[in-house]
């Protein structure tokens, strides 16, 4: 059972309950202890509130047999398979329960280790271990690197420029993916933004961050119980993509897991195939659906929203909501040029030759610049170059320069 759940906390509960209930007083019951519930808006239904933003419900049944579930229907979203929920009702009750197989979660089980590497010896080969280790290093000697957990402190300037960055992030990667990611929708997104500075504050939350500079590339919103780090949205540059900042955020968040004593690594609902490399514990999330047997309107309710929820995981499964997305993504996007051709290019040494006159410098960082800059990374990472020390110049449209350290290249685009 998990302890001090942060989503079931007051200050995690009021602030959803302000901008997805108009702030109305939960409803509290006697025969279910720790999860508060609104009234759905047009079904005789009761849900739990923080609804599907959550990371992971758990309650309990009371032993006694209390009847403030009589004529009525509770939906709780997402109990995960290892909170391992007694949801045995009292004998001779009339409450019962429907339960609904939904998104397949994974997460790393951290406990049996005193330390990172115990964890990766366990965990990958040699050679995986190379090639991760290789990432991580190659990235900090090409950048100016740093990482900073924020967690139980964080000035209200630092908290509003690093949120600023992880939208511009999330922004960018889904559009390069042309999916509609719900996290961005205005309303949530403001939720995410309002209610992750107490969490942070109250322990009960915090932002990882990496730096190149002073610009942050990497950020992870995590929620956080007594012994559980719940992944909840994370994202990097893709400029960097290159670098892997993937592997290297997750390497990170292993080792602070392990310095915190933290057992449990969740990384939440969803399939993705980093989630089956890194985990060492699968497991389901689940609808319950708690109603009055004896009761024929709750009963029929109860039992169509478990159909309702079944076949929607059937959709799930055959990757019907991804095309969904995707849909939605062009629809929004009529207008935009979507086209994201790769770019074929051909890097020439001119190490040993002067540096040609007449060069216009280039600013990576303008947006228009976005595909050269691309380049210029994978010219940093074959190269063991660092980033303080390139310059990067143009004489024609499709002719560049990069010059490092100790290496100079003419860029040739077909």
């Amino acid at each position: 059972m998990v302890k001090n759940n942060p989503f079931l906390s007051d200050t995690y509960t009021s602030i959803w309950s302000k901008h997805f209930d108009q702030g109305r007083k939960a409803l509290k019951l006697d025969f279910l202890k720790n999860v508060g519930f609104y009234k759905h808006g047009s079904l005789p239904l009761h849900v739990n509130l923080g609804k599907s933003l959550t990371k992971g419900m758990n309650y309990s049944l009371a032993p006694e047999n209390s009847e403030d579930y009589k004529k009525k229907v509770f939906l709780i979203y997402d109990v995960p398979g290892y909170f391992n929920i007694n949801s045995s009702t009292p004998s001779g009750s009339t409450l019962k329960i429907h339960k609904s197989k939904q998104y397949p979660g994974f997460g790393i089980e951290l406990g049996q280790y005193n330390n990172f590497n115990e964890y990766m010896l366990s965990t990958f080969s040699k050679s995986s271990r190379y090639k991760l280790n290789k990432y991580k290093k190659r990235f900090e000697a090409c950048f100016e690197v740093s990482y900073r957990m924020y967690c139980g402190e964080i000035s209200k300037d630092e908290y509003d420029a690093v949120f600023d960055s992880f939208k511009e992030l999330l922004t960018k990667r889904f559009d390069d993916k042309q999916i509609t990611n719900n996290n961005l929708n205005p309303k949530e997104w403001q939720f995410y933004y309002d209610v992750a500075y107490p969490l942070i504050l109250e322990n009960k939350a915090s932002l990882f961050v990496i730096y190149d500079g002073s610009n942050p590339i990497g950020v992870t919103l995590n929620y956080h119980s007594e012994t559980i780090l719940f992944d909840a949205i994370t994202v990097f540059d893709i400029d960097y993509a290159k670098f892997h900042l993937g592997s290297v955020t997750i390497m990170k968040l292993i080792e602070y897991c392990i310095s915190e004593k933290i057992e449990f690594f969740d990384f939440s609902k969803g399939y993705f195939d980093y989630k089956t490399r890194w985990s060492n514990k699968t497991y389901d999330f689940e609808y319950h659906i708690l109603y009055d047997s004896a009761s024929f309107k709750a009963k029929t309710l109860a039992r169509g929203l478990k159909s309702f929820f079944d076949f929607k995981q059937k959709l799930r499964d055959k990757n019907v909501n991804e095309r969904l997305h995707r849909l939605t993504y062009k629809l929004k996007n009529r207008k935009m040029d979507t086209t994201n051709l790769e770019t074929q290019y051909k890097f020439e040494d001119i190490s040993s030759e002067p540096i040609p006159d007449g060069l216009i410098k280039i600013d990576l960082n303008l947006s228009e610049n976005h595909k050269i800059k691309t380049l210029a990374f994978e010219f940093l990472y074959l190269n063991d170059e660092c980033s303080i020390n390139l310059k990067t110049f143009t004489n024609t449209e499709d002719q560049y320069y990069f010059i490092g350290k100790a290496k100079k290249v003419r860029v040739i685009i077909n």
